[in-house]
């Protein structure tokens, strides 16, 4: 065997290795989710008669309400977000790129500098301005907010696509011009379809940001009917006297799996766009 085969051989081993250390809290939490709360102090990684009941149980375990109706607040709010912030950011930064207007360098720089401020800080401010427009235990919190190119990660989604726009060569713009395209039809055939590894990126990071908040809705929504998948994982300590944590840890692996596969489904041109954004930017 050669010294290179060796070498080869050995790298694989060593990422087998790390892998199989990551890999572990999930197949512990795969494990746990089928034991019966005495068994969970168990070393055991698998319980001796997996307790499948945990999945049905825990789906109907808040009174009144079933996971059910969370998972359609859940994609509802999501889904809601989504379709704003990819129209939202796609306008402002192809205005950005390609639009020449008073002060667009300033307007830019404002828009970065907006990266750097915690949440923390206008957390206060906004909840004051929403609940003064009545807002509050409702969903526009998120979506007004997205719909005006801000909200989680705004910023951060102009940037991201005003780089890859400023890639795209300017000719197409020019002959699109030539044949009689308004600026909003260059922006809609020309492209916004070129932009579609950016924007699959932009979906990818929005889904998961905001699938997976849970302060956010904490704050601004009161109602156990409005409830996402996230808030009604937290009613199963608030509500039981005895916690159920088979069934918690069951609800909260199932509640990972539309995140998992948004991500699976779409790593391929998640990896493009931010591989051409570096590239080009």
């Amino acid at each position: 065997m050669t010294a290179k085969r060796r070498r080869h051989i050995g790298s694989h081993l060593l990422l087998i290795a790390f892998s199989a250390v990551m890999l572990y809290p999930v197949v512990w939490w795969l494990g746990a989710s089928l034991k019966t709360t005495a068994e969970l102090s168990s070393p055991s990684l698998f319980p001796a008669v997996p307790q499948w009941s945990n999945f049905t149980e825990g789906w109907f375990a808040i009174p009144r309400f079933s996971f059910t109706q969370f998972y359609l607040n859940t994609f509802k709010l999501t889904l809601g977000v989504l379709l704003t912030t990819l129209v939202s950011t796609s306008l402002v930064a192809y205005a950005f790129a390609r639009l020449d207007f008073p002060l667009r360098n300033f307007w830019f720089a404002i828009v970065l500098i907006t990266l750097m401020l915690p949440s923390q800080v206008t957390l206060v401010p906004q909840y004051v301005l929403f609940h003064t427009f009545g807002w509050v235990n409702t969903y526009r919190p998120f979506y007004i907010p997205h719909a005006l190119a801000g909200g989680v990660g705004g910023a951060f989604f102009i940037y991201l696509l005003v780089q890859f726009i400023r890639g795209i060569p300017r000719e197409l713009d020019e002959s699109a011009k030539m044949d009689g395209c308004t600026q909003f039809g260059i922006y809609w055939r020309i492209v916004l379809p070129l932009t579609k590894p950016a924007l699959v990126t932009v979906f990818i990071y929005c889904f998961l940001w905001n699938w997976d908040d849970f302060f956010g809705q904490m704050i601004y929504i009161n109602s156990v009917d409005k409830y996402t998948v996230q808030l009604a994982l937290r009613m199963f300590i608030d509500t039981q006297s005895t916690s159920a944590w088979g069934q918690l840890l069951a609800m909260s692996l199932v509640s990972i799996v539309p995140a998992v596969v948004v991500f699976l489904s779409a790593q391929r041109y998640f990896v493009e766009g931010i591989a051409t954004t570096g590239i080009k930017g």
